[in-house]
């Protein structure tokens, strides 16, 4: 076996020489390398280029998705439509590192592909692949679709990544010392581990955990014995999985059982430690849980001549840049959806995973206003929807169709497909202002709106994940009063919708048009204290300083 092509390409920082396996399910490195779908995504990539800058020995491992998560595409009448294609890349190496794992009772032939660090500056990743010759077509359809919404696919997939990845560690002799698992998505890892070291106690001494969504639908809870039946647990029976995985109702809590099996875990913003803490702390035999609020890459993600003019202190030239980044993604809403938007109108952007509770409509929730809202002649407003639900979330594409026939009566209205990291930089760069609007104690994080702020863009936003460790209202951002937590959703979303609007036609529009100066004022606090502390490498040294170091 050739293993001359997998290196680091610097001598590790004595900070960090401790190795570390970091394992997601998604990693956003490039839009070239379709291999995410969103938040998560994007913060593993940020994470991976960090990791390089600062000279970690850390390597990643995920899968080689051969239809990504999903293209979005329109219908005829422009609402959404999911396509499944092909994907190829040149710039991957095809190892010839071949194993097997074990699904359903049956042996599926795994191959790895390899990522240079050259490729996109991160560190070295592996992406492993079931869809190989030797295979029969089931076994080949693990690695075909992210998330996918076959239930047996996605938990095949979880063994894939979490068996796959440790079995690939031996084999190329890269004994890791700290196995990261981004999220309960690659949990057969733990249960590899524990064959492989006996007890729980070796498991967690080299086992961490991140988590990253307090909502259900990302905290599995699946039918112990279909995960026995799968292969899930890695030949431990059902009966000595139930006593070291607390195990309640023949139902496996997949955060629950991390959260035993882990040295330590973090939740991914003040905030969201809170919630995890009121979640589980009644629950017995878990590890401590602490907070690294997620960062996003300045050097990814950050619009350097932005940066240059405000370093200069060149108001005018910040001006002028911030327009061009407008006109430019000004181009795109025209070639999508055919309107002409001007650079000196403000213009809004919410763009982000459609799902329930981020509230993608809100701002449409009391119609007679938003109509108010976006026909104001004093104070214009243009506004830009972009985001790609789950591909079978049929009440999240309802939403986004939803926003699609809205905006074919407004002008100054519109929503574009294909949300991936392109359009993202281009949205950041052309915002003026980036909407945040989670149902409160819902978004764990939500990073997306750090980038924003690091391209001029000022974020308006409900006081929940990362937000309030930033946010000075009037000086860096603006603030959305949110409704009592205790409030049914409906009754949330009313009074926050009404907020909304108030903050837009109180304080933004009237900021933005009477006070040009003010704008200018906050939109360079907001540029200046998003750096360090939300710059992925802050988060990368805190992973080793809080976490990696303190195991074993």
């Amino acid at each position: 076996m050739d293993l001359s092509f997998f290196k680091h390409p610097y001598e590790y920082d004595a900070r960090f020489k401790k190795r570390v396996a970091y394992f997601s399910m998604e990693f956003g490195i490039d839009q070239s390398l379709k291999t995410y779908a969103g938040g998560l995504g994007f913060l593993g990539g940020s994470h991976l280029r960090s990791a390089f800058a600062l000279k970690q020995n850390m390597i990643g491992i995920s899968i080689l998705w051969k239809f990504g998560y999903y293209d979005q595409v329109r219908k005829s009448d422009q609402t959404m439509d999911v396509l499944f294609q092909e994907k190829v890349y040149g710039f991957l190496r095809k190892t010839d590192i071949q194993f097997t794992i074990n699904v359903s009772q049956h042996e599926v032939q795994v191959g790895v592909y390899y990522l240079p660090p050259e490729a996109f500056n991160t560190v070295p990743v592996f992406f492993l692949s079931t869809d190989l010759p030797g295979n029969d077509y089931l076994a080949k359809t693990i690695c075909h679709r992210l998330y996918d919404s076959n239930n047996e696919a996605r938990l095949a997939a979880a063994i894939l990544l979490g068996v796959g990845g440790a079995k690939l560690l031996e084999l190329i002799n890269w004994e890791s010392e700290v196995y990261h698992l981004n999220e309960s998505h690659g949990l057969p890892l733990a249960f590899y581990l524990y064959r492989k070291y006996g007890s729980i106690e070796e498991v967690k001494k080299r086992f961490v955990f991140s988590n990253h969504t307090p909502e259900e639908a990302g905290n599995v809870k699946t039918d112990l014995f279909l995960l026995e039946k799968i292969g899930f647990f890695c030949g431990i029976s059902s009966t000595e999985i139930k006593k070291i995985a607390g195990v309640v109702d023949d139902k496996l809590d997949h955060t629950y059982t991390a959260l035993r099996f882990s040295g330590l875990a973090n939740g991914v913003s003040k905030l969201h430690l809170k919630t995890l803490q009121s979640t589980w702390q009644n629950y017995p035999n878990i590890c401590k849980i602490i907070s690294i609020t997620n960062a996003q890459n300045f050097n990814y993600w950050a619009d350097k001549q932005m940066y240059q003019a405000l370093n200069e202190n060149n108001d005018e030239s910040l001006r002028k840049i911030k327009n061009q980044r407008k006109i430019f993604l000004f181009e795109e809403v025209a070639d999508q959806c055919g309107e002409i938007y001007d650079e000196k109108v403000l213009t809004l952007v919410f763009a982000k995973r459609f799902a329930g509770y981020k509230r993608a409509d809100l701002l449409c929730h009391n119609i007679e206003r938003f109509h108010q809202l976006v026909t104001n002649k004093d104070f214009p407003i243009q506004i830009i929807w972009a985001g790609k639900p789950y591909p079978v979330d049929y009440a999240a594409i309802a939403m986004f169709d939803k926003i699609v026939h809205l905006c074919k009566d407004y002008p100054n209205c519109s929503i574009l497909v294909g949300y991936e990291m392109k359009l993202s930089k281009m949205l950041k760069a052309g915002a003026d202002i980036w909407l945040n609007v989670p149902r409160m104690t819902h978004e764990a994080s939500g990073t997306i709106g750090m980038a924003a702020d690091m391209n001029g863009a000022l974020n308006v936003s409900i006081p929940d994940g990362w937000f309030p460790e930033f946010s000075h209202p009037g000086i860096n951002s603006f603030l959305i009063p949110s409704a009592d937590t205790l409030l049914s959703d409906h009754e949330q979303d009313s009074q926050d919708a009404e907020e909304l609007m108030d903050v837009l036609e109180k304080k933004v529009l009237p900021t933005y048009y009477s006070h040009p100066e003010k704008w200018a004022d906050i939109m360079k606090n907001s540029m200046k204290d998003i750096t360090p502390f939300f710059d992925s490498d802050r988060l990368a040294q805190q992973y080793y300083d809080l976490i990696y170091t303190r195991v074993g």
